[in-house]
């Protein structure tokens, strides 16, 4: 690509980079910490991806994804899942109005611009799939009749990682339907001041409007649009085929591994990367981006031995081992 292209794609980056960095800002007036997540829905977002969020309650899952649609023009949907959930509490369905004596389809809450799935592994496996499927297509069946979901459209979902009583472990082949899963960390004590101050004062901030949902779809078009070098490619395959063939890479963690990332995981990666850039500023793509995401996209989809689990070994360790030894360009 010549240098006069790659110029243009900087100038494009640098006016959306700036738009998200607003948005992030208006964001951060009601979320104390929690910087590095709120960056990664960000790039999930540019990227047209969906995200699993895993921490413990209390930490502001809620209120980050309700705080974004806030400082978007667009329509923000949670859903509570619960054991007694249905599939139709999720797509909506076909009713009998008795006035007209006629069937009328109601669209239930999944047609949104932010869907929040909170407690998503607390419903049953048929609950899960209807939304995955929506996450997937883009679009629901309803009484044989397809609709459109609303775009953008990004769902967030959660899940606690302490409690198993009552839950159902989202399966691998679904789990890998989201672009990132993020894990959510405690507040530093000077953040939990800032919250204590912030939550309990008459005057509770709130984020204002500041991008309109045909800019996100602006910026989800540019973003296939950034420039990815053959180079960087090659390192992405390198990252995700090792996670397969560790040998031919001199990685030692063939016992550990069962199955390796997918070919989702490389997909996302180019993406991921891409969008990472956006933000950046940039509007080609440097092995620094790849490195950035790497462990919220590959981290639910190395599925680790007995051996791995026996010895404490996580996922996020695999990932650095592989990313210290596989080469960059």
């Amino acid at each position: 690509m010549k240098n006069q292209e790659i110029n243009e794609l900087n100038k494009k980056a640098e006016v959306f980079s700036k738009s998200v960095e607003k948005s992030i800002k208006e964001i951060k007036k009601v979320i104390v910490g929690q910087d590095v997540v709120l960056e990664k829905i960000m790039i999930a977002l540019l990227a047209d991806g969906h995200v699993l969020l895993e921490g413990l309650p209390g930490l502001a899952k809620t209120m980050i994804i309700k705080t974004l649609s806030d400082t978007i023009h667009g329509d923000f949907k949670r859903i509570q899942f619960t054991p007694d959930l249905l599939p139709s509490d999720i797509i909506g369905s076909e009713i009998l109005d008795m006035k007209t004596s006629r069937f009328s389809i109601k669209k239930g809450p999944i047609f949104a611009n932010f869907i929040l799935a909170d407690e998503i592994n607390r419903a049953p496996p048929k609950v899960q799939s209807a939304l995955l499927e929506a996450m997937q297509e883009r679009q629901v069946t309803i009484a044989g009749q397809k609709f459109e979901l609303m775009k953008p459209f990004l769902v967030l979902a959660t899940q606690n990682p302490l409690e198993s009583e009552g839950t159902y472990t989202l399966p691998e082949a679904q789990i890998d339907r989201f672009m990132f899963k993020i894990n959510v960390e405690y507040p530093s004590k000077d953040e939990e001041l800032e919250i204590i101050r912030r939550m309990t004062s008459s005057d509770i901030p709130k984020a204002l409007k500041i991008i309109k949902p045909e800019d996100i779809i602006k910026m989800q078009k540019f973003c296939k649009e950034v420039y990815l070098d053959e180079k960087v490619m090659r390192y992405i395959t390198d990252l995700v085929y090792a996670t397969r063939q560790p040998q031919e890479y001199g990685l030692d963690i063939a016992n550990l591994v069962e199955y390796g990332a997918s070919p989702r995981a490389s997909i996302w990666l180019a993406l991921g990367a891409k969008a990472h850039a956006i933000l950046q500023g940039r509007g080609y793509v440097i092995p620094e981006d790849v490195k950035a995401i790497a462990h919220d996209v590959m981290r639910h989809r190395i599925i680790l031995t007995y051996e791995a689990e026996a010895e404490e070994i996580s996922s996020d360790e695999i990932i650095d081992k592989i990313l210290d030894t596989v080469l960059v360009p």
